[in-house]
């Protein structure tokens, strides 16, 4: 590999800024849920919103819920693919189930539906306590030097 190459792929990859992050994360509508229980992890596809710095889904009972009471640490990672370019965002928080009528009456006030025709009458918050992201310039793959 070549010194321009080894440049070249060094500015392929950019970190964003917190809000590079939130910008993408509101652009955004599908992403993945990683959550573990008894050292044994797990991934969920969610539509979601990002809303006042939080992200919301919608549930139903079962595995998702049920995991994310017995360990509501969680990842949350979502991405998009353009022409030129492609973004990741991960986000490290808490999760847990709006119980107020408040609370519930709020998040139902969002752009977030079911994308399947399923009830789903648990709305989830995410309280990020990290949130990273990179962006990715798209290209063909440089030179490589022969051993």
């Amino acid at each position: 590999m070549t010194f321009n190459d080894v440049n070249a792929a060094a500015s392929a990859v950019q970190n964003l800024s917190e809000e590079e992050c939130w910008n993408a994360l509101l652009s955004a509508s599908l992403g993945r849920l990683a959550v573990a229980v008894g050292g044994i992890p797990d991934i969920f596809p969610v539509n979601f919103v990002a809303a006042d710095r939080h992200l919301l889904f919608r549930t139903a009972s079962g595995t998702k819920l049920i995991e994310l009471t017995v360990n509501n640490r969680v990842a949350f990672e979502t991405d998009g693919v353009g022409r030129d370019d492609a973004w990741s965002v991960v986000v490290h928080g808490t999760a847990r189930a709006l119980d107020t009528q408040r609370e519930i009456d709020a998040a139902a006030a969002l752009p977030l539906r079911p994308l399947i025709p399923t009830v789903k009458p648990v709305f989830v918050e995410i309280v990020p306590e990290s949130i990273t992201g990179r962006r990715f310039l798209l290209g063909p793959e440089p030179t490589a030097a022969l051993l």
